[in-house]
């Protein structure tokens, strides 16, 4: 097992990305913590989690405030004994023209999708650096690469997730931490349903050169890599699970 004695906490875990990767994580060995707002969709994730044979344990966090996610992390850090992986993968999506667009929906999207990033990080870092050891990943979108109309918010908030990630790395490298990002392209998520629609989700496969949609499962895989020895010499950066869609033109 790649992660056996390995404690992780994963941001988002109740549903979608966040759940697979705990779910991947705890295959190969690590105790999860899973971060939900939803408590009852994190407590779904340690059910099967437990159910396969694996530890794991639920908090309801809010990760744009900064005192739940403290008292959740010290919480894991008395449960488990160490914190060796956080995947700040939680985020919200709305799609709104920024005429038209408030403060309220620009604040909630930069708080969740960034700050969270920020405070989770801020919160482990000090363990992962007494340790001498920390992975981080950072969920970021191909979305903080290139525009959409109507996402505005969600790409400035996505683009700071790589720039953020990208100064982190060189700030805890010599603590022999590793930050990178992970940017998905077209999951077939409930988040994607959700944004865009039972018919217009049917037409996406032809914009992507793979012509498949992506799967939670896929970024999980990617964010093992990142998190396991063979990504250990891997910071800094951010690897796009898009299908190709950040290498087109749009043209195929």
């Amino acid at each position: 097992m790649r992660l056996k004695d390995r404690a992780a906490i994963v941001t988002g875990g109740g549903s979608g990305i966040g759940r697979e990767t705990c779910v991947r994580l705890a295959e190969e060995g690590a105790a999860v913590a899973v971060f939900d707002v939803d408590l009852d969709g994190a407590r779904a994730t340690v059910h099967e989690i437990e159910a396969a044979g694996g530890r794991a344990l639920a908090a309801g966090v809010d990760v744009s405030q900064a005192a739940e996610v403290e008292a959740a992390v010290r919480e894991v850090a008395a449960a488990f004994g160490r914190v060796d992986i956080v995947v700040n993968n939680a985020g919200v999506s709305t799609t709104v023209a920024v005429a038209r667009m408030t403060e309220d929906q620009w604040d909630r999207t930069i708080d969740v999708n960034l700050k969270g990033a920020f405070l989770c990080c801020r919160a482990v870092i000090p363990l992962m650096k007494e340790q001498r050891y920390g992975k981080v990943v950072n969920v970021s979108s191909i979305l903080g690469l290139d525009g959409s109309p109507a996402r505005a918010h969600y790409g400035a908030s996505k683009s700071g997730v790589i720039g953020f990630t990208r100064s982190l790395a060189t700030e805890l490298g010599p603590h022999n931490i590793n930050v990178n990002a992970v940017g998905p392209g077209i999951i077939d998520t409930p988040m994607l349903l959700a944004d865009v629609g039972a018919e217009f989700r049917e037409q996406l496969p032809r914009r992507i050169p793979l012509r498949r949609l992506g799967l939670p499962r896929d970024l999980a895989n990617a964010i093992l890599f990142l998190v396991s020895e063979e990504g250990s010499y891997v910071t800094g950066q951010c690897l796009f699970v898009c299908g190709g869609v950040s290498a087109s033109a749009g043209l195929a």
